[in-house]
């Protein structure tokens, strides 16, 4: 896993089936994605804070709502939220555009950041896809553990 301050996530001991999604080569590829972003936008000139806000907060986003859906209980919540990442990632694409366009960043910088955009969009797309898949043929369970009154001192 990476870790945003030096690339790579650091493991965790601290693991449960609501952190699950951390697994995910897509969100792991986010995290860093956020990260990237953070480095190019984050030194801008003060007529551009804006723009760069904008920007970190989409790409923000996009590994949130990857974790979000994966919390969920249902498959139809988790695959609308990956909906939403992959909304939130074009919110990102279209932002690096307009930047490069604007001069805002460099042609290299646009590179190195559309370039890992689109491999998360794969990754996205293709965690989307095998999940419709599961859903249309019923392989779905849902991952939550439903809670009983009684494990919380008999409270009924």
């Amino acid at each position: 896993m990476e870790n945003p301050g030096d690339g790579k996530l650091k493991k965790t001991k601290r693991y449960n089936l609501n952190r699950g999604y951390q697994k995910l080569r897509v969100w792991q590829d986010a995290i860093l994605l956020y990260t990237m972003i953070l480095k190019e936008f984050k030194g801008l000139p003060f007529e551009f804070k804006k723009i760069a806000g904008q920007e970190m907060a989409a790409a923000d986003s996009i590994h949130r709502n990857i974790a979000e859906g994966y919390c969920r209980r249902s498959i139809r919540e988790y695959i609308q939220f990956l909906y939403v990442a992959l909304a939130s990632l074009g919110e990102t694409v279209s932002g690096l555009f307009a930047s490069k366009a604007a001069n805002v960043i460099s042609e290299e910088q646009f590179e190195k950041l559309d370039s890992f955009c689109y491999k998360v969009e794969n990754e996205l797309i293709s965690l989307i896809r095998s999940l419709e898949n599961k859903r249309d043929k019923g392989d779905w369970i849902d991952h939550m553990v439903k809670e009983e009154w009684a494990g919380y001192g008999g409270m009924e």
